[in-house]
């Protein structure tokens, strides 16, 4: 009697690049980050569970390695779910938001108030709001309208009594 439980044909490239994506995704599901994985031989030993220990069957999941694209972590350890171009794209943002000194300002508490002014002014007066030392820390930004100009603040009652002491009927 043959035992051919053990025994099968080497999978596609295809069926290896699913393969990885589900072990890598896993590994990262269930610690968070992938430790791991940083090469086809660390993927091995599952294969070689699944299929006969060949020389096919280990460049098959180079072949597989190599058509996912995946990029490397600072430690060379493989991110799923990306390609390399992902990869560059969002290491540029990065970077780009070190040099900017980005942070990130959730806007539950903020409050927009608008302000109707001619389109012409609006660019002036938005400039001399933002230069403004008694306008400092009243507000988050100041959006130019077609109309106008949204302010959003946080503290909307303090800023509309600001705003109101500066506008004088003629």
């Amino acid at each position: 009697m043959e035992d051919t439980g053990r025994i099968r044909k080497n999978p596609s490239r295809e069926t290896c690049e699913g393969i990885i994506k589900r072990i890598l995704t896993t590994e990262v599901l269930q610690s968070g980050a992938n430790r791991h994985f940083k090469s086809a031989a660390d993927f091995m030993n599952y294969f070689e569970s699944l299929y006969p220990a060949s020389d096919a069957l280990n460049k098959q999941v180079q072949r597989a390695i190599k058509a996912l694209d995946m990029p490397k972590d600072e430690l060379g350890y493989f991110i799923v779910n990306k390609t390399m171009d992902q990869f560059d794209q969002e290491q540029e943002i990065s970077r780009a938001f070190r040099q900017a000194d980005v942070t990130v300002d959730p806007m539950d508490d903020v409050e927009p108030v608008f302000i109707s002014a001619a389109p012409h002014m609006c660019s002036y007066i938005s400039h001399l709001l933002q230069e403004s030392v008694t306008f400092q820390g009243k507000f988050l930004t100041i959006l130019e309208t077609s109309n106008g100009l949204i302010i959003y603040t946080n503290n909307k009652n303090q800023l509309i009594v600001l705003l109101n002491s500066l506008i004088k009927d003629v």
